[in-house]
C-alpha cells in the first residue's frame, strides 16, 4: 500500500506543479507591453470647405498607418470614418495632405499637418458645429480633441 500512496502522491504534485506553472505563465506578459505614444495635437475645423485638419505640434512622431482617427459633429459620429492614410475613400474629397495621404512617407512628426475635407455625403460642417476628433493607437488614445467650425 506504502508504494501505491507514493505514486499517487507523486501524480497529484506533479497535477500541482503543471497548474502552477500554467498560471504564472498567463499571469506574465508575453513580451513589452504596448506604450501609448506622447504628441501634442491641435485641431482646426473648417466650415466652408468642410476641411478637419490636425497639426503635429511636438512629441514623439506617430507611425499614421498605426492610427485610428474618429470623428464627431454636433456629437454624433459621421457616418464615414475617415481610414488613414488613404487617398480616395467613401465619405471624403480625394487627397487628404500630409501624414493622412497614403503617398506620405507615413511617419507623422512635429510641425506636419494632416488635413482631409468631409464630402457632402458623409457630413456638412456648418458655422458653430462642434467638431471632436479623437486620434489612438491599439495601445490607447493619443488626443481627443474638439473646436467649433
Amino acid at each position: 500500500m506504502r508504494a501505491v500512496s507514493s505514486v499517487v502522491g507523486t501524480v497529484v504534485l506533479l497535477g500541482v506543479v503543471v497548474v502552477a506553472g500554467t498560471a504564472v505563465f498567463a499571469a506574465v506578459p508575453a513580451g513589452e507591453p504596448a506604450t501609448v505614444p506622447t504628441a501634442r495635437l491641435s485641431l482646426t475645423a473648417e466650415a466652408g470647405p468642410d476641411r478637419v485638419a490636425l497639426t503635429h505640434e511636438g512629441g514623439d512622431t506617430l507611425r499614421a498607418a498605426a492610427l485610428d482617427v474618429t470623428v464627431h459633429v454636433g456629437g454624433e459620429p459621421v457616418a464615414h470614418q475617415p481610414p488613414v492614410p488613404f487617398f480616395a475613400a467613401t465619405g471624403f474629397e480625394s487627397g487628404p495632405t500630409g501624414p493622412f495621404n497614403s503617398a506620405h512617407d507615413g511617419q507623422w512628426r512635429a510641425g506636419e499637418t494632416a488635413a482631409f475635407a468631409l464630402a457632402s455625403t458623409n457630413t456638412r460642417l456648418d458655422p458653430g458645429d462642434s467638431v471632436s476628433v479623437t486620434v489612438r493607437t491599439d495601445a490607447g488614445v493619443v488626443a481627443r480633441l474638439e473646436t467649433t467650425a
